[in-house]
């Protein structure tokens, strides 16, 4: 996941700049990346060396790098809309449950209920009890308004500290948002927020696999309640074992002009994946 930092400092400390990170001025690019084995599992003692960044295709200097436990903020974002009633709701719970006992308790998370209206229903803290009773007194309401459900949970956690990630749990039918899937996308790509869609019904919509490839994040769909325990177990593992790679680009940022830039991580085995955030938006 990329993002602009104030100063160098704040990359080698795995410390989180807060909104407004894509401005003039800031010459440092954060890339949390995570590396992952042929089993899913996190692959830890990498090191400089064995990164490779690259920015529109130009191999980038590293002049940070980190591997270990960041802070994390997290919105758990919860579907409680009338598609997902009785013993849908009841597996979103469980899970939601389930990646709550796995952070750590200097994590921070809040939960967000989707159905008509998009609801903060425990606001981000370090509080688990708050945030369980919060997930207990869900009951099925509304429609489903996914798309507007993802960008309002994205700007909710964006102005957090530390590694901000959105877990997303639903059965993936949009029903009269607002917004459009397209909409949902942009606003993921230029935001600095992992998404990790977990896909509840009978099928995983595109639109989950697209946001954890643009995000860094990574898509789910579960076919028992086995497997559900065990991808929110596997993402709360992965979003503590990540690396942050700090660059300046080399080709400097010209003030007052936007531009996208891609990102490419590479790690020199051929036994790995890597998923990082795919660009930032520079201006």
């Amino acid at each position: 996941m990329a993002r602009m930092a104030l100063v160098a400092a704040a990359a080698a400390c795995g410390m989180a700049a807060t909104a407004g990170q894509f401005a003039s001025g800031v010459n440092l690019v954060e890339v949390y990346a995570a590396v992952v084995d042929r089993a899913g599992q996190p692959v830890t003692g990498l090191t400089r060396d064995e990164f490779t960044v690259l920015e529109d295709g130009q191999a980038q200097a590293l002049s940070a790098f980190t591997e270990g436990d960041f802070p994390l903020s997290v919105a758990l974002a919860v579907d409680r809309s009338f598609s997902m009633a009785g013993a849908e709701l009841e597996r979103a719970r469980a899970a939601a449950r389930t990646f709550l006992a796995a952070l750590r308790p200097e994590d921070q998370a809040m939960v967000v209920a989707i159905g008509s209206e998009i609801d903060t229903v425990a606001p981000l803290s370090g509080d688990r009890e708050t945030q369980q009773r919060a997930l207990a007194a869900l009951q099925p309401w509304g429609t489903t308004g996914l798309h507007d459900a993802i960008i309002a949970s994205i700007d909710a956690i964006q102005a957090a500290k530390g590694r901000r990630a959105l877990i997303l749990l639903s059965d993936g039918a949009d029903r009269y948002s607002k917004a459009s899937a397209a909409d949902a996308l942009a606003r993921a790509r230029r935001a600095d927020v992992m998404v990790y869609p977990v896909a509840l019904g009978r099928t995983r919509p595109p639109l989950f696999a697209e946001l954890a490839s643009l995000t860094g994040g990574r898509s789910f769909q579960p076919r028992d309640p086995k497997q559900l325990t065990e991808a929110m177990r596997t993402i709360a593992n992965e979003l503590r074992h990540q690396y942050l790679l700090g660059y300046t680009p080399a080709r400097p940022i010209v003030a007052g002009e936007e531009q996208w830039r891609s990102i490419t991580v590479r790690v020199r085995r051929s036994d790995v994946t890597v998923r990082a955030r795919d660009g930032y938006l520079a201006r």
